[in-house]
């Protein structure tokens, strides 16, 4: 890996569209280098992982709202959408669109947390899309699906949005349109207009996941994937971008992260060096935050050794991020009342650690209804979690060896009478570090689960055939890797659009 140097540039200096990082962003994602199988049997896994999560969120209102969209948006070729039959073409950023909701709804795919955050399986529905439009093979597939990951995770290693509330779609506009085109075999002049214009419109606030959160949050991701493809429809047609969008006097470091004195590194692969950023990150077990998921193996484990009733007050020590993004640090009462939106409760350890401490055990759909956060047991336990942070789990959040790096914390459990239990967990189960790393056999009993009683049993045997050996499909083959619904299965919006 090199480790790019990026800071602000006076336009007077008129630097070099070669020493942009947008231009080595572009350059990284078309270098010609082949994709090692290790990485391609991960592409195929977290193909299926996205179909399973997909698959469970089909009749939610606002992945409907998404489909519906689509539909109002045929094309031929075009490229397929989740739940519609194979005849159906949407065009390719309206297929996006609705697949990436439906991806993202349930907040329950992979993740990869470093100097920010990051979902990288939201750069898959934009570049099969563009796939399936363009009547292109699984090798190109994977090849354009590696550069997105490599792309997002090595801007989430080296650049912090949060901080600054920026939201993490400003590193997925650019993954996308480098992904896309890799995927295509574009001219790095190409790429890097698309990664600058996709960059330019989606630097985004980080409302869309504080307070009140709503069903934006789902669609933010998607937004991205769709205005990637369109910036590489419009870069593909010569048109350019804002230059530089990185480095310039009034671009992103200097107006919306951490101003004109500050340098930021980044790392990539050097030309001809393989891109292995997808093998860093890792899938969820349970459908929320992925902050969450280690404190709910935690508390399943903690739950057998407690009396619920005589709690007085949970306390969970952990990092920066979990407790000013999903704890008592980031000051939302939305966090703590019965009526907030299941968005919101997907952001509150406090609800999730009652929730999991109560029923030891997680599930997509029950954990979030409102009978079940109205339950007068659970509020009263809810309102006696607090979190603080704790240096030495932030240090170890951000450890610079993934072996060692930790997303969990030290819950401490105070009884009535004052008997304190204690226990921590580092990383989730299912973490490649934990206790039950998931592999190949762990995404198809996810897949399995999640498409129960949505997907009929053949169609989910042929598509978990096409994912598992998803490198060798042809084009058609890469045009089937879709899930349809039984007939009449799929919800209609009851509310209508411009459409």
């Amino acid at each position: 890996m090199i480790t790019h140097r990026v800071r602000t540039h006076a336009s007077r200096e008129d630097l070099a569209k070669e020493d942009q990082l947008a231009w080595k962003l572009a350059a990284a994602a078309v270098d010609p280098v082949p994709v090692e199988r290790e990485v391609a049997e991960m592409i195929g896994n977290r193909v299926i992982d996205n179909a399973a999560v997909a698959a469970a969120s089909l009749a939610r209102r606002p992945v409907a709202s998404a489909r519906a969209q689509a539909l109002a948006h045929p094309y031929t070729p075009g490229a397929a959408v989740f739940g519609l039959p194979a005849a159906f073409r949407s065009s390719p950023e309206w297929a996006a669109w609705a697949n990436g909701v439906a991806v993202r709804e349930l907040d329950f795919h992979d993740t990869f947390l470093a100097a920010d955050y990051s979902h990288p399986g939201d750069n898959i529905p934009p570049v099969l899309a563009v796939a399936q439009h363009r009547g292109l093979d699984g090798r190109a597939l994977v090849r354009g699906i590696a550069a997105g990951y490599e792309v997002q995770v090595d801007l989430v290693r080296g650049i912090c949005l949060h901080e600054h509330r920026i939201d993490h779609i400003a590193h997925l506009g650019p993954s996308a349109a480098a992904g896309i085109g890799a995927l295509l075999d574009l001219p790095v002049e190409t790429v890097y207009q698309a990664i600058g214009q996709a960059l330019h419109t989606t630097t985004a606030t980080r409302q869309s996941r504080k307070g009140a959160i709503s069903s934006w949050k789902a669609y933010a991701p998607a937004f991205a994937g769709k205005a990637a493809i369109e910036a590489v429809d419009r870069a593909m047609r010569g048109e350019g971008a804002p230059s530089p969008i990185y480095e310039g006097e009034d671009a992103v470091i200097a107006r919306l992260l951490s101003g004109p004195d500050t340098v930021y590194e980044v790392p990539l692969p050097a030309a001809g060096e393989a891109k292995r950023a997808i093998l860093d990150t890792y899938t969820k077990e349970h459908s929320a935050e992925y902050q969450s998921q280690a404190l709910i193996d935690l508390a399943r484990r903690m739950a057998p050794r407690l009396d619920l009733a005589r709690v007085r007050e949970v306390v969970i020590h952990t990092s920066h991020h979990t407790h000013y993004v999903i704890g008592t640090g980031a000051q939302d009462p939305q966090k703590t009342d019965p009526d907030a939106s299941r968005e919101t409760l997907d952001h509150s350890i406090m609800y999730i650690f009652a929730v999991a401490l109560e029923d030891r055990a997680w599930h997509h759909e029950r954990s979030y209804t409102p009978e079940r956060a109205h339950r007068p047991s659970t509020v009263d336990l809810w309102r006696r979690v607090r979190t603080v942070e704790d240096p030495e789990w932030t240090a170890r959040y951000h450890d610079p060896d993934p072996g060692k790096r930790a997303f969990g914390g030290r819950v401490v459990v105070t009884l009535d009478d004052g008997t304190v239990v204690e226990d921590e967990l580092a990383v989730a189960d299912a973490h490649p570090a934990g206790a039950r790393p998931f592999g190949r056999e762990q995404y198809i009993a996810k897949f399995r689960t999640l498409a129960e009683g949505v997907i009929d049993e053949a169609e989910q045997d042929r598509f978990l055939d096409l994912a598992c050996r998803i490198d060798a499909l042809d084009a058609n083959g890469v045009r089937a890797l879709n899930l349809a619904a039984p007939r009449g299965a799929l919800t209609e919006p009851t509310a209508k659009g411009l459409f």
